[in-house]
């Protein structure tokens, strides 16, 4: 089925249409200032639904320009008890210094971490050193395994509430691209070879400016440690996302396409914009 397809659901004066595909709710929205404000007024509120039932939240948050609006607007929404919320990150690369703008903690630290009183935010930290495929370097293959071990073992010790994500222009969700994605990957965390059309869509992002700039490997939370969460919010804006989109709504439940393992989850809710979701939204 296509959008146009559907019949709307009007649930509020901004969202443009809602449906159900599997178990994926869909929402659509005209512009991804729109799609941004109602996503983070949704989880929110699902925020203060459970900080009122439970000590802790768990948190994990992706970084990347389509979550920008999102999480202004979450770091703004009121009655939120950021200081029972333990924040973690679903990806970052390898390669880059600490204090690297381009850093995925970075971006985080700028849009959220440093703007609302968390109670804890545990970093995956990935190597400074890169890793390339004519190279390998022994020794950045055993500290990335380490962190991998590390970052999982942080991730087990409760479980997950709430994910805040996107989707690539692959179809990956955090860097689960099509050729190292496992539905029933057995690690939480791993070290990953980034697929070159996720490298260029950080050139589209505006994050690097060239593709030799981008790194080639990087650790990544996997699909089952996302899936494992309670709840998925997922923001997708803009018109380099719309195959994207387009693939996860309507393709096979494949891991050709990641972010389609969405439709399974119990609890998953994807925010699009008219130009994520093609002509037939409008």
């Amino acid at each position: 089925m296509k959008f146009d397809e559907r019949k709307p659901a009007m649930n509020s004066s901004k969202e443009c249409k809602q449906f159900t595909i599997d178990q994926l709710k869909v929402k659509v929205f005209r512009n991804r200032l729109e799609l941004g404000q109602a996503a983070a007024s949704d989880a929110a509120a699902k925020m203060r639904e459970l900080l009122a039932k439970q000590s802790q939240l768990r948190i994990i948050f992706a970084a990347a320009p389509s979550q920008n609006e999102f999480l202004d607007a979450l770091c703004k929404a009121e009655g939120i008890d950021w200081t029972r919320v333990v924040a973690f990150h679903m990806d970052d690369y390898l390669g880059l210094p600490d204090n690297d703008a381009r850093r995925f903690s970075s971006y985080l630290k700028e849009h959220i971490f440093t703007r609302v009183p968390l109670g804890e935010v545990l970093f995956l930290l990935s190597p400074n050193s890169p890793l390339t495929q004519k190279v390998p370097a022994a020794e950045v293959i055993s500290e990335s395994h380490d962190e991998c071990e590390r970052y999982s073992r942080l991730l087990k010790t409760a479980s997950i509430d709430l994910v805040f994500m996107g989707i690539g222009e692959n179809g990956h969700i955090a860097f689960n691209d099509p050729p190292v994605a496992k539905f029933d990957d057995p690690e939480l965390v791993k070290l990953v070879e980034l697929e070159e059309r996720c490298r260029i869509q950080q050139v589209h992002d505006g994050c690097f400016e060239t593709l030799s700039a981008v790194p080639t490997h990087a650790l990544t939370l996997t699909i089952p440690a996302l899936f494992s969460a309670r709840y998925l919010y997922c923001m997708v804006p803009g018109p380099t996302k719309r195959d994207a989109v387009a693939r996860t709504i309507h393709e096979a439940i494949s891991t050709q396409c990641p972010a389609s393992i969405l439709r399974q989850h119990h609890h998953a809710c994807l925010y699009v914009d008219f130009d994520s979701a093609g002509n037939g939204a409008n």
